[in-house]
């Protein structure tokens, strides 16, 4: 059976995980915010001076608290790729099925109603064999991605044939583009709870095909 403290660790890590990121976002959200520097911008005017219509000292230190989160971020999501791994190998191992009680206990998020659609389940952790790549830190309104259940924040651990590795944007692109009218399925990590659902690529009123913004971890 899998060592129910490895279970204990991975949710534990997915918890500061999601902290580090609601962290994150609060910052991008204040340095993006209408007339702000964003995350890179420029910080002095056209003479050179420092800009007198933001607060530089600020900005600055927002930015290095940012790429201080993103580190963490990183080093967390490798040590829950190693948890995933080691629960994935746990349960190939034993080959014992998990029962209906300890399967409920591993989906909590079906019985808060945060799945996206009627046609979403949740997947086991145990059954994922990698971390996240992406995430979702943008999503429009009445998009395609929106209507068929992606979330603000949602962890991408699976798009279409597309999993960790290199080329990630060009990857998701070209699957959003060859798939174009065509229900891909997805794997997200929402809540710390994985869930399987379907995204249909298609022309809308808004720009690209899906309506949301990947950022890869």
């Amino acid at each position: 059976m899998v060592a129910p403290n490895l279970k204990s660790e991975t949710f534990s890590l997915m918890d500061r995980r999601r902290a580090i990121e609601s962290e994150m976002d609060a910052i991008i959200a204040r340095l993006s915010q209408p007339g702000g520097p964003g995350i890179s911008g420029t910080l002095v005017d056209p003479e050179g001076f420092p800009r007198s219509d933001i607060d530089v000292h600020a900005v600055r230190a927002d930015r290095n608290r940012l790429a201080e989160l993103r580190n963490d971020h990183k080093d967390i999501t490798s040590k829950i790729e190693h948890c995933l791994h080691s629960l994935h190998s746990a349960r190939l191992t034993s080959n014992v099925s998990s029962s209906p009680k300890s399967s409920e206990a591993e989906t909590p998020a079906s019985s808060h109603g945060i799945l996206p659609t009627d046609t979403s389940t949740t997947v086991d952790v145990g059954m994922i064999t990698s971390g996240p790549f992406a995430i979702i830190d943008e999503i429009a309104d009445v998009s395609p991605a929106a209507e068929d259940g992606l979330q603000l924040g949602d962890q991408i651990l699976k798009f279409g044939n597309v999993e960790s590795g290199d080329q990630l944007l060009p990857r998701l692109s070209s699957e959003l583009q060859s798939n174009q009218g065509n229900a891909i399925p997805v794997i997200v990590l929402r809540h710390g709870t994985p869930i399987n659902f379907s995204v249909t690529p298609r022309q809308w009123h808004g720009l690209g095909l899906l309506g949301c913004h990947f950022r890869i971890l």
